[in-house]
């Protein structure tokens, strides 16, 4: 019996271990499908040293295995990336100039500067590391090329699958006036391989090839960029719109896009290709500038400055006698894998890219870069405080300035940040309490600058602030002052200095893109200012105080009237108000901001649409936001004041004309309107 009982007692240890493995490896299984990045293909991180290979004159060759980097030498280009199954997963069929290159567009006549190098040098070279540089020194005899001196680094490091990317370009004091309109890093991909590309959550889809934008596959729209896919090679696209401006993003919000290839059929596994930009310091424009990202080619784009969404307003005119240097960059060129046997591999490879970028994101400023104009974490500092906005005619005189923009930026006058193209800023956002704290600020001097959600206008502090290598810098509590004369007798819109509250139509059906469907996108959609002509056929908008609604009844952006073929007309708008008492000897105010402008004059007149105008903006604004899909540009604001005999008790109307035709997309944006009367 005691034999039979041991052997019994033995049995059911033996149950309960075989229960207690299986149900490990059930967990383990569960455990394996939820976290996606164990999907992606990664070789051993650890095992794999840096190499550096330069016994070929011509090439140098760093490889981590994980990723395989080719440059021409000295000129810098990356003429190969070889990472999972592909090779190269840039075009092979372009030119080694043309697959991923630096370059600027500068001069009177907008030429494209490739930013060739002319010497190679090894800066660090370690098992861990190998970061390289590519430069030049501008030669005065050289007139084809920017009056800048130029360093291209590139870093690779153990375990990383990808390339961080940087330049330090620097003008002196002697070298020529010039303007530089656009300075950007390029990459061409396999066009037979990369078809999907992803911008967030729900900006994805698949993309056109350039071939379909050719003139026998698709047909051109108002402008070149703009085209109707008409004999796509994959027919799913026909009848859809591409435009590269469609695929813009804020400078905050842009810090991940890419590339997905098609799965390869021999080993079963895709690859992505993606842009990882940790930090916007270097970035022209602050962080509401929209800027390209990826687009048709196909195309991976790291935008530093441009005009684009501001225009001429853009300071990018760079003068002989003041010296110049800035670091752009690094950004991440990142590479994953991942086999396509995962039921949502494309998914996959996007959730480990969006892991990787908020890794960069937690790991800024990098300690890896041996550069002395690049400062680590201790050479930085953090400006903290607390921002309270002051408006006695509201009925809590002092709010918390809650969710604001807070940031430095290089001196000047109140939102001057907006078009700086030349320093660095660096932007936060209060808490509930107003609080901020801008962490990682480079040495140098700068302004603190801010907008409040809610409120109109742009604040400035009254102080300058250099900062030093430290710890902190605590500037308490500041009170910002947003403009107001008077009470608010009626408002229309939101002051958050966009025009996505107002009425957005639908789009025309023949003309439509998959990736600006979302709610928060359609304003994207392609010909939306034609829009105008078909709703407002036989008039103009009036819009009724008290009546009107303005996410329904206000147009988003006042454009021109298309009365022909080739014809447009200017519009006038009409904003209709009672008065109950008028104050004849007070003076009222018209608060007017306006979201974009584009070669545009809003002349305003009250109560005679035929009188002189009493006020005019005068020719502004050169952002084209309209045509490029933006819910806005540069933020402009006018206090306009009126007389209080200009009214008359009763019905008032104010009649706001965009007198100017020079062309398709000569309008503005509003963002807010808001009439004060006298003060109290």
């Amino acid at each position: 019996m005691e034999k039979v009982a041991k052997r019994s007692h033995l049995k059911q240890f033996s149950f309960m271990l075989i229960m207690i493995i299986e149900l490990s490896l059930f967990l383990h299984s569960v455990s394996s499908q939820e976290i996606p990045s164990r999907k992606i293909l990664k070789q051993d991180t650890n095992s794999n040293a840096v190499r550096l290979e330069t016994s070929n004159p011509d090439t140098v060759i760093v490889d981590n295995g994980l990723v395989q980097v080719t440059f021409e030498n000295p000129s810098g280009y990356l003429i190969g990336i070889k990472h999972g199954n592909l090779d190269n997963v840039l075009e092979t069929r372009n030119k080694h100039s043309n697959r991923g290159y630096w370059d600027l567009v500068w001069g009177d006549n907008s030429t494209y500067d490739k930013m060739e190098t002319e010497h190679f040098n090894v800066i660090t070279q370690t098992d861990d590391l190998v970061e390289i540089s590519f430069n030049k020194t501008w030669n005065s005899h050289d007139r084809n090329s920017a009056p800048l001196n130029i360093d291209k680094r590139f870093i690779v490091r153990r375990g990383v699958p990808g390339i961080y990317a940087y330049a330090i370009l620097e003008r002196e004091q002697n070298f020529p006036s010039a303007e530089m309109y656009q300075i950007r890093l390029a990459f061409k991909l396999l066009g037979d391989k990369f078809h999907y590309m992803a911008l967030s959550d729900t900006r994805q889809r698949v993309m056109p090839t350039g071939v379909d934008r050719n003139t026998d596959r698709s047909q051109v729209l108002a402008f070149k960029e703009a085209v109707l896919l008409t004999n796509p090679i994959n027919p799913d696209l026909r009848g859809e719109v591409d435009d590269k401006y469609q695929y813009s993003r804020e400078n905050k919000d842009n810090k991940l896009h890419g590339w997905i290839s098609d799965s390869d059929k021999e080993d079963r596994s895709a690859v992505g290709f993606w842009i990882i930009t940790p930090s916007n310091e270097f970035i022209a424009g602050g962080p509401h500038k929209q800027e390209l990202t990826s687009h048709v080619g196909p195309t991976a784009l790291a935008m530093f400055s441009s005009t684009h969404y501001a225009g001429r307003d853009m300071d990018t005119y760079y003068e002989q006698g003041k010296h110049w240097k800035k670091v752009l960059g690094p950004v991440l060129i990142y590479l994953n894998s991942a086999s396509t046997k995962d039921s949502d591999v494309r998914k996959t490879l996007w959730e480990d890219a969006k892991q990787q970028s908020s890794k960069e994101v937690a790991s800024w400023p990098y300690n890896f870069i041996r550069s002395d104009d690049y400062p680590s974490a201790q050479g930085r500092r953090t400006v903290r405080g607390q921002l309270i906005v002051r408006d006695r005619y509201m009925k809590n005189k002092l709010m918390q300035a809650h969710s604001a923009f807070v940031g430095l930026a290089p001196p000047g006058e109140a939102g001057s940040w907006q078009e700086n193209a030349k320093g660095y800023q660096f932007w936060t956002q209060t808490d509930r309490k107003g609080r901020f704290e801008i962490n990682h600020v480079r040495p140098g001097d700068y302004n603190l600058y801010a907008w409040v959600h809610g409120f109109i206008g742009d604040f400035k502090l009254d102080l300058n602030i250099t900062i030093k290598p430290g710890n902190k810098m605590e500037l308490g509590t500041i009170v910002y002052d947003p403009p107001r004369n008077g009470p608010t007798l009626w408002e229309i819109g939101v002051p958050d200095r966009k025009a996505a509250e107002f009425f957005i139509p639908d789009p025309y059906p023949s003309l439509m893109n998959p990736i600006c469907n979302a709610p928060e996108d359609r304003y994207r959609q392609y010909g939306l200012w034609d829009r105008y002509s078909d709703i407002y056929r036989h008039g103009d908008v009036v819009y009724t105080v008290g009546k009107s609604n303005h996410s329904k009844d206000w147009f988003f952006a006042h454009v021109l009237r298309h009365t022909g073929k080739n014809t447009r007309e200017p519009t006038t708008w009409q904003i209709k108000f009672n008065l109950d008492n008028v104050n004849d000897t007070g003076n009222y105010t018209l608060q007017l901001a306006l979201a974009s402008a584009t070669f545009a004059e809003i002349q305003v007149r009250f109560n005679d649409p035929y009188s002189l105008e009493h006020f005019s903006t005068r020719l502004i604004g050169s952002d084209n936001a309209i045509a490029r899909h933006g819910i806005h540009g540069l933020y402009r604001l006018y206090s306009i004041v009126v007389p209080g005999y200009r009214f008359r008790k009763g019905q008032n109307t104010i009649f706001l004309t965009q007198t100017r035709d020079a062309g398709t997309f000569s309008g503005v944006m509003y963002d807010y309107i808001r009439l004060e009367g006298p003060a109290v």
